[in-house]
């Protein structure tokens, strides 16, 4: 094999171990941050149940004093019924009276219906801060656990970096630069084996003469195809 081509794989041998480092540490990043929303999207359910509360509770209150001035208007036109002198007086009283009464049963019916909202609403806050106080502990211990393990990859990737940045050193400046660009636009593989004259990178067929010319192994060359680097090794 080309010694060029033999610095090269040991390159991307490394930074695919690089590749995989960075990988497991965003996975145990994202499932901190995936509890971490969770925890926030429960606290904002909380807050929302908090505010459904006070506004009923609002809006109880309200019922409450319009049913108070209700019934003291109904014992005001009682007490005058007494003093009417006329028929149509006291029918007038009367309709009076019994509007003022049902006005007063329709808001004792709102104030027992959002005594029940605001039961079954306490009683699902209640429940969801709990579990909130009990997530938030697991996400602490979460968060100090995805730091030992993150720091531990951080430490292996750091040694491999060391390592990446000495073979790169040994490989020819202008191929470098050929090198990163492939493995940034074809998925981290700049450079792939061809095998019974397939690119193991596309999965094309070579034209038998750069096959031919690849297996003589005296030559950099690029896979028609996918124009990735390509090398021949048995396996």
């Amino acid at each position: 094999m080309n010694e060029l081509i033999e610095q090269l794989v040991a390159l991307q041998e490394i930074d695919l171990v690089i590749d995989k480092i960075d990988s497991e540490i965003k996975q145990e990043q994202d499932g901190l941050d995936g509890r971490i929303s969770s925890l926030v999207e429960r606290e904002g359910r909380i807050s929302e149940q908090e505010t459904q509360i006070e506004e009923l509770e609002k809006e109880r209150r309200t019922l409450e004093d319009e049913m108070t001035d209700k019934i003291a208007h109904v014992k005001e036109r009682q007490s005058k019924m007494m003093q009417v002198q006329t028929s149509r007086e006291q029918t007038a009283l009367l309709k009076e009276i019994e509007d003022a009464k049902k006005n007063v049963k329709e808001n004792e019916e709102k104030i027992v219906s959002i005594m029940e909202q605001v039961e079954k609403l306490t009683a699902e806050t209640t429940e969801e801060k709990n579990l909130l106080k009990a997530e938030k502990t697991l996400v602490d211990e979460e968060k100090v656990k995805v730091k030992t393990v993150i720091d531990e990859l951080s430490k292996g990737k750091k040694t491999k970096k060391n390592r990446r940045d000495k073979q790169a050193g040994a490989v020819n400046g202008s191929m470098i630069q050929k090198y990163e660009i492939l493995r940034e636009r074809r998925n981290g593989l700049a450079i792939v084996n061809v095998l019974d004259g397939v690119c193991q990178g596309c999965f094309m067929n070579l034209p038998p003469q750069k096959y031919n010319m690849l297996l003589r192994g005296d030559q950099v060359l690029e896979c028609p195809s996918c124009q990735r680097l390509i090398y021949h090794q048995e396996i």
